[in-house]
């Protein structure tokens, strides 16, 4: 690839940008169904095609059959353009994924155990691993286009900061990270990043109006309007999770009472269900409780996935919580699609019943009547897809 033109002005450069979206979003295209979607003639769609094969974005993929007449050539996304990595930090890991520039995945790494710290030394130690990943996918760090990286709580993607994540009031992660990579970096919101996962290659079909809910350890939102992903002024949209409309006096992570993710995330799934086995009520975890053993969420989620009764009522229980606020999400945006993604997606229908049922009790009938109710598609891989698919968009200035 010869470069990108997201710094670039003019009609041209303009229509080089819509032409790239339309292959990303849609897929493959003619030439003349391009002149039809950018009203604009077949010459200059021409010229600019094959600027855009010469610079690397496009390739032509040979003709395409028909009823009859002459068979016109169609042009899609180079996939040999170059590669993209996307890291998803975790709590005690990171999972890292790989795509080419048509956004089909090479390679993926699910939980590598890291736990990521606030030094220079600790962020040095992840590029290790991930470039250790590319070594073995047999990738040279030259043919990587962009790195993206997915961080929880509040980010600023155009700054670099991250406030989960700290090294210094002159260093911003973004920027750090790009002088160890030598190549393009961009960091994100994790429940951002998912969101435009799923809504690129995943649950998403046509709908252009879409909500997704980050159900892990905590618990965040990506909201997709219009077909544009949400950002907000500050770049903070999206922290549902702390909504303090909960009466429980359960201090958050975030210093304050009641907030939603103190009832319908992971940590509240893993509080509830040691209180109930604190209460006396049995488990097939009970003796790792009684022997002080470590119970963690995926211990929990096997549970349910084995129909342990009393992990099924605790998750229940957050079902039904995270529900009433999705009804409240979908009364305010009246969205076309709801998606739950994240740890937690992973009890599938034992929590999306009750997220369903709460919908129906609290949100408006002619309202929800619109909305699809879904779980992600892309499951653990939704983080890492969507970094890598957020990095090409934001490389080609289509965001």
């Amino acid at each position: 690839m010869n470069g990108t033109f997201s710094n670039l002005d003019g009609k041209n450069a303009i229509l080089k940008k819509h032409i790239i979206a339309l292959c990303i979003n849609e897929g493959d295209y003619s030439i003349a169904d391009l002149s039809r979607e950018l009203n604009t003639s077949i010459p200059t769609i021409t010229k600019l095609v094959g600027e855009l094969i010469e610079e690397g974005f496009l390739v032509d993929m040979g003709k395409q059959g028909t009823n009859g007449g002459r068979r016109p050539s169609i042009y899609g996304l180079n996939p040999s353009a170059g590669y993209l990595v996307g890291t998803e930090v975790k709590r005690k890991s990171i999972s890292i994924g790989i795509t080419d520039f048509k956004g089909r995945l090479i390679e993926f790494q699910e939980d590598v155990a890291f736990e990521l710290k606030n030094s220079e030394e600790s962020f040095r130690e992840m590029c290790k691993c991930i470039l250790g990943v590319l070594s073995k996918a047999a990738i040279a760090p030259e043919h990587v286009l962009a790195y993206g990286f997915n961080l929880s709580g509040r980010v600023n993607n155009e700054t670099g900061y991250c406030f989960t994540y700290f090294i210094g009031e002159d260093r911003p992660i973004g920027a750090f990270l790009k002088e160890e990579l030598h190549a393009e970096v961009f960091v994100e919101n994790d429940s951002r990043a998912m969101t435009y996962g799923e809504y690129i290659c995943g649950v998403a079909g046509n709908e252009t109006n879409m909500l997704f809910f980050n159900v892990t350890w905590g618990l965040g939102m990506g909201m997709i309007t219009d077909g544009k992903l949400g950002y907000g002024k500050s770049g903070f949209s999206g922290e549902i999770g702390h909504i303090p409309i909960l009466n429980n006096n359960q201090i958050c992570q975030c210093g304050k009472t009641g907030c939603l993710e103190t009832g319908a995330s992971g940590a509240a799934l893993h509080r509830i269900l040691m209180e109930k086995m604190a209460s006396g009520r049995a488990s097939m975890l009970s003796d790792k409780y009684r022997n002080s053993q470590e119970i963690t969420l995926d211990d929990i989620l096997d549970a349910i996935s084995k129909e342990d009764v009393l992990a099924i009522e605790a998750i229940e229980e957050i079902g039904q919580t995270l529900g009433k606020a999705i009804a409240c999400m979908i009364n305010i945006f009246n969205p076309e699609l709801i998606v739950i993604g994240g740890t937690m997606a992973a009890a599938k229908d034992y929590l999306l019943l009750p997220i369903k049922s709460s919908i129906q009790k609290h949100s408006l009938n002619i309202i929800n009547s619109d909305t699809k109710i879904k779980l992600s598609k892309l499951g653990k891989k939704a983080g890492s897809i969507g970094s890598c698919m957020l990095s090409r968009s934001k490389l080609l200035g289509l965001i």
